[in-house]
């Protein structure tokens, strides 16, 4: 089905073969030059002993690579970029990085004192702004690669900010089971990715799922699934779809319920093209409504029109249900960032409440109307602007847990109680809609 597609299964095996080979260097070996890794490993963690190896590696010849689009480092770089300035120029290592594996890492790349190095990137680090310091620092960088889909679309603006317009690159989609399928078009815009599956890759079975009804549904029984699923040669443009797969192991053949929600975009000669739109069971509810993560952000994203001209873009954000008072709403957690290094300033109240107000209007119909003023099953939604370096901190709780470090996706609905306290800790503004949204629009 896929046998004009520019990849090959051989060059595609090869090529994670390749990305599985040099994501190994913290442990094993200096990485071979060419290669810029940036905290694929979890390296802008602020705890002491993880990761310490990481960070930033420079060769003016390099590519980026990142996990997930949130693992861009750029924060922690920003709060201690001096400190491994200093550690280049004088080729001593920090005392915090203790452990073994970690040192003899580091101990490579800081073979000898490079003072030049160092001075050029306090010469870059040290302007107001670091829009474009990419390509500032590494000035032959061809692009990023990057996981940008799904709730991961939400870093692309601050790509877009630290990169200065290179392309940004998410060639594969897949799992820790398998690989399911390559973008043919990897220089498109990071909006516009699909993905053409591979049908030997894997076995692959869709559930679909219906455009007007919610993706969390569980009416569908898992007995009653057979009734529902198509197969690959099956699906249909325009159709969302929940992914099933089955895949070989040494002992046997398994079946998986991915919770991917998917998108049919078209045909690659007569291969499905899937856009990723969503996990499943990720939901906001206060009543009978239900926000979706898609949901959530488009109307985060049209709600930082507002602070985008400001100068800020949105670093990561988090929300949750508060039932905690009657009634209850919803409560987003933003982290700002401003695009030049300026002291962060005071938020301007009125601008703050105009973004709750439009994330308000941006949700479906149902929450319009229980947020009407007869009705009031919904409050106001809130929006807590928290300190940086704040969801750094919430990575450490859940790695702390026994989340895998690079597994880790920023959750877009929090459960945990301690995990909504970590955040409430570091709130530095809270913010309300005033605004009752118009159910007409």
């Amino acid at each position: 089905m896929i046998a004009q597609a520019e990849f090959s299964q051989e060059s595609l095996t090869n090529y994670h073969r390749a990305v599985q080979k040099e994501l190994q260097f913290i442990n094993w070996s200096k990485p071979q030059i060419g290669w810029v890794k940036l905290n694929v490993d979890g390296a802008s963690s602020n705890s002491i002993g993880q990761a310490g190896a990481g960070g930033l590696i420079r060769d003016e010849g390099a590519y980026w690579m990142n996990g997930f689009g949130v693992s861009l480092g750029t924060t922690t770089n920003k709060e201690n970029w001096q400190e491994m300035s200093s550690n280049i120029r004088t080729g001593q290592m920090s005392d915090w990085i203790t452990d073994p594996n970690c040192k003899r890492a580091v101990s490579l790349i800081l073979s000898k004192q490079m003072p030049d190095l160092a001075d050029s990137i306090d010469l870059v680090c040290q302007e107001k702004s670091w829009e474009g310091i990419i390509k500032k620092i590494w000035p032959r960088t061809k692009y990023v690669m990057a996981i940008i889909t799904g709730s991961m679309a939400q870093y692309i603006p601050a790509l877009e900010v630290y990169t200065g317009g290179l392309p940004v690159v998410s060639p594969v989609y897949g799992s820790s089971e398998a690989v399911f399928g390559i973008n043919m078009k990897p220089l498109c815009r990071p909006y516009d990715v699909s993905y053409t599956f591979i049908p030997n890759m894997a076995y692959y079975e869709f559930l679909p799922i219906d455009n007007h009804q919610d993706p969390n549904c569980t009416i569908r029984k898992d007995a009653h699934l057979k009734d529902h699923i198509v197969d690959l040669a099956n699906v249909k443009i325009g159709q969302h779809y929940e992914l099933l797969v089955t895949t070989r192991v040494l002992s046997g053949l398994y079946r998986y319920r991915m919770g991917d929600i998917l998108l049919v975009t078209g045909f690659h000669n007569i291969t499905p093209q899937f856009k990723f739109v969503q996990r499943r069971n990720v939901v906001l509810s206060i009543d009978i409504d239900k926000t979706t993560e898609q949901d959530l952000q488009n109307a985060v994203t049209i709600a930082m029109h507002i602070l985008e001209p400001l100068g800020f873009f949105l670093l990561d954000y988090s929300s949750y249900a508060d039932t905690s008072s009657i009634p209850g709403h919803y409560v987003l957690f933003w982290e700002l960032q401003l695009r030049s290094n300026d002291d962060f300033p005071v938020l301007d109240q009125v601008n703050m409440e105009k973004c709750c107000s439009l994330v308000e209007q941006s949700l479906d119909q149902k929450y319009k109307l229980l947020r009407n003023q007869s009705i009031s099953t919904i409050g106001p939604l809130e929006i807590r602007v928290v300190k940086q370096g704040t969801f750094n901190v919430l990575m450490d709780f859940y790695v702390s847990q026994g989340t895998s470090l690079n597994q880790y996706k920023t959750p877009k609905n929090i459960k945990s109680e301690k995990a909504i306290g970590i955040l409430d800790s570091r709130v530095v503004g809270k913010f309300y809609s005033r605004e009752v949204p118009n159910q007409d629009s």
